[in-house]
């Protein structure tokens, strides 16, 4: 009986931890002024259709210093998780669920008009998470160098600093659904990134590897090409006080890597595991020079 009880007293806080996590649903429609691409337009229809989502599940807040993405810079690219005019949704996209549904029309003047449904997983946003800085920096290692809007052949690396000790991890998903593990370096023997608080850190950088006491040599320097037409990729930063694993990859040519489905189902259980978990995304677009 005492082990039924203790079975009984122990079951409601797991389901505590599980219910943090809700499914969500939102729906938007975007209108193209006929300046961007069809996958351009898409992409801004499903970020705005997760606000959407996020806003009318968890409301809105006004807020300046919740945000955990960017703004690509000159508005070409918005955010997952978008200002709603001068407001900021209580919530956070934790992974897509299923495919975005896509309808298309076009206006009076043939500009494309895109309406996008999606469903999701989503979490009210917590205060557990430490709070971290990061962004992607553009032919430099200077926090100045900050930037999203790359061309072909610049390098990327990455400034981060976080408020307390942690471990960390880096992917980059691109066009066509595929996620890479850019960190840690797939050439390294370690499986995690520890870091320190209130330290800066540049990644992708072999000379700052080395003034950190690391190995110059494991590090993979990163050049974003798009000689053709201009791609838009997003950049994951994980990064949480608790060790954990990063996911099963293919590690058959190249980085390891992984469709964004799988990525996103590892990135929920890994969020529902770790309340303490934190999530930045990043878009970056890389054009022709």
């Amino acid at each position: 009986m005492k082990r039924l009880l203790l079975f009984m007293a122990f079951l409601p806080a797991m389901l505590g931890v599980a219910s943090d996590i809700v499914t969500v649903s939102g729906e938007s429609t975007y209108y193209d002024d006929g300046t961007k691409s069809k996958v351009e337009c898409m992409r801004l229809a499903s970020e705005q259709a997760r606000i959407d989502a996020l806003a009318k599940k968890f409301g809105t807040i006004v807020a300046q210093d919740i945000l955990q993405a960017d703004r690509i810079k000159g508005n070409r690219e918005q955010n997952d998780f978008l200002a709603l005019s001068s407001t900021e949704v209580r919530g956070e996209w934790v992974a897509d669920d299923g495919e975005p549904e896509y309808e298309f029309s076009h206006d009076s003047k043939s500009n494309l008009i895109v309406h996008c449904k999606v469903k999701g997983k989503a979490k009210e946003i917590s205060n557990e998470s430490p709070a971290f800085e990061a962004s992607v920096l553009r032919n430099g290692t200077d926090t100045r160098n900050a930037d999203n809007l790359f061309r072909d052949g610049d390098d990327m690396y990455l400034h981060f600093r976080g408020s307390a000790d942690g471990f960390l991890s880096v992917f980059l998903e691109d066009e066509t659904g595929n996620v890479y593990l850019l960190l840690p370096y797939p050439r390294d023997s370690k499986t995690r990134v520890a870091v320190k608080r209130d330290h800066d850190y540049v990644f992708f950088s072999p000379d700052h590897e080395i003034k950190a006491g690391g190995n110059g040599s494991v590090v993979e320097e990163l050049i974003l090409t798009a000689p053709d037409n201009a791609e838009y990729n997003r950049v994951y930063v994980v990064f949480s006080p608790e060790s954990f694993s990063r996911p099963v990859m293919d590690t058959g040519s190249g980085l390891p890597m992984m469709k964004s489905g799988e990525f996103n189902k590892w990135l929920l259980k890994a969020r529902r595991n770790d309340s303490k978990m934190g999530v930045k995304a990043m878009n970056i677009m890389i054009s022709p020079r």
